[in-house]
């Protein structure tokens, strides 16, 4: 199991496929399943296109519609006006991901990178677990 910290400098997709892939290439499993699991409730994980910056703006875009900030429904504000709707975005989303080891590599398609999705406005440090099993 190895834990990466990653820095986040705010809202929205951050790409950290080579972390992961630096973590499997390390390892001695040349096929099995690497487990990303994020440690937290207002951010999530996502396999996207990471080609084209524009993919990743209008997903931004997308989700920042669904689930507005101020909506007079939300109790939960305490911690800011972007708070509950990080953790209704991060519900709608996945903290965690699963992707097959194949040789020794990731098993992902050509224009696939995983991402860690920030939904909250601030800097931020993240942890995400990688487990890879047999």
């Amino acid at each position: 199991m190895e834990r990466l910290v990653l820095a986040v400098p705010g809202a929205g997709l951050h790409e950290f496929t080579e972390q992961v892939e630096s973590v499997v290439s390390a390892s001695d499993i040349q096929e099995g399943l690497c487990t990303a699991f994020l440690q937290h409730t207002s951010a999530s994980l996502l396999i996207q296109e990471n080609a084209d910056p524009s993919a990743r703006r209008d997903l931004e875009a997308w989700l920042d519609r669904l689930v507005p900030e101020a909506d007079p429904l939300y109790t939960h504000t305490l911690e800011g006006p972007d708070d509950m709707p990080a953790h209704i975005k991060a519900a709608l989303t996945a903290t965690s991901l699963a992707i097959p080891v194949l040789g020794g590599r990731l098993g992902l398609g050509t224009w696939q990178g995983i991402f860690l999705w920030e939904h909250r406005r601030g800097r931020s440090e993240r942890h995400v677990l990688i487990h890879l099993s047999l």
